[in-house]
């Protein structure tokens, strides 16, 4: 490998490859989630106090084309996916950065549409922009407007959310549809349209993570963005040496996905997500916390579907509709590029 291909940016088998070989050694790195948590020290390398005081502590860019699709913008989906990827270590978001790179040319009225988006996305997730960065570059060099952010937020009462912490036993539950961020990216970019509309599902996931945390033994969560929830899943079962067991049946897609789906060739367990996560819950929790989670608009559609089971170590393991079972891997290439 001597180039840098589209590929290494899809959440895939090569990005991480990509990760594992350049970025890990060079910057020390020992875990891969969306967030890093780390506790705050004082000068004296203590504690700043006798409960442990943590920080989550995230960054991402965001380049997807187009800018505007159907449910959402590139302004909105940079305030929630920032703010997702810090529930998904249980932190309460509070504050972010925002730089934007604009290409020049790029229309006033669209870069207005964009930041009221961006402002409104952070009252509703609860944050502030404190901070941030403006670059204009030549036309033709940043295809509209690139945006990267950073967040910070607190992660309290001790809480350790993480794959290390996934059990044999534990049922894992989906939050609601799959697929549906992507083929809305999708159907915008190529002009296709669909009845009824499929939709971004782009949403904060930090209030509703919140109230699930409340129930308490929830072990580990993943918001199955790029590489779609097969990627996710086959990430945290290599993370946890563990196989996890999930029933295609029990994965809820919305029929505008199945349908443009298979009308071009695509599986709906590889496309991005927004608004969704996965989370590995204690089995005698599970129905409990499910039952809470359809109480709630941004869970309605979430399911039990499989569990944890001892081995094979690091595989995921799909029983198909026709009573088969299908291995799991990470994507290989890239389905739908520049989708966040």
């Amino acid at each position: 490998m001597d180039r840098i291909l589209l590929e290494h940016g899809s959440g895939g088998k090569k990005m991480h490859k990509l990760i594992r070989e350049f970025f890990a050694p060079e910057f020390e790195m020992k875990s891969f989630g969306d967030s890093a948590v780390i506790d705050i020290i004082n000068a004296e390398r203590r504690t700043l106090n006798a409960e442990r005081f943590r920080l989550a502590f995230t960054t991402d860019s965001y380049v997807v084309s187009p800018l505007f699709f159907p449910g959402g913008n590139i302004g909105e989906l940079a305030v929630y996916g920032t703010v997702n990827d810090l529930a998904m270590v249980g932190a309460r978001p509070l504050y972010l950065s925002a730089g934007f790179i604009f290409e020049e040319g790029f229309l006033i009225n669209d870069m207005k549409k964009i930041l009221v988006s961006m402002a409104e996305a952070a009252k509703k997730s609860g944050v502030k922009i404190i901070a941030g960065d403006t670059k204009v570059v030549n036309k033709g060099k940043a295809d509209g407007m690139f945006i990267n952010t950073s967040g910070i937020g607190v992660v309290e009462g001790g809480l350790d959310i993480s794959p290390k912490n996934i059990k044999v036993g534990d049922k894992i539950i989906i939050s609601g549809t799959i697929g549906n961020h992507g083929v809305a990216v999708m159907a915008e970019r190529n002009g296709l349209s669909f009845n009824p509309p499929v939709l971004s599902d782009t949403a904060p996931l930090n209030h509703i993570i919140q109230e699930m945390l409340g129930y308490g033994e929830v072990h580990a969560m993943r918001d199955p963005t790029r590489g779609g929830l097969a990627t996710t899943l086959k990430e945290m079962a290599l993370e946890s040496r563990l196989c996890f067991e999930i029933s295609e049946e029990a994965i809820p897609v919305a029929k505008g996905v199945i349908g443009v789906s298979e009308l071009l060739g695509l599986d709906p367990l590889y496309i991005a997500n927004e608004g969704i996560f996965v989370a590995f819950v204690k089995n005698d929790a599970a129905e409990k916390m499910l039952d809470a989670l359809k109480k709630n608009p941004l869970g309605r559609g979430s399911n039990i579907i499989g569990e944890v089971v001892e081995s094979p170590s690091g595989k995921v393991l799909l029983k198909t509709r026709i009573g088969g079972t299908r291995l799991i891997d990470m994507l290989s290439g890239e389905q739908l590029p520049r989708i966040c």
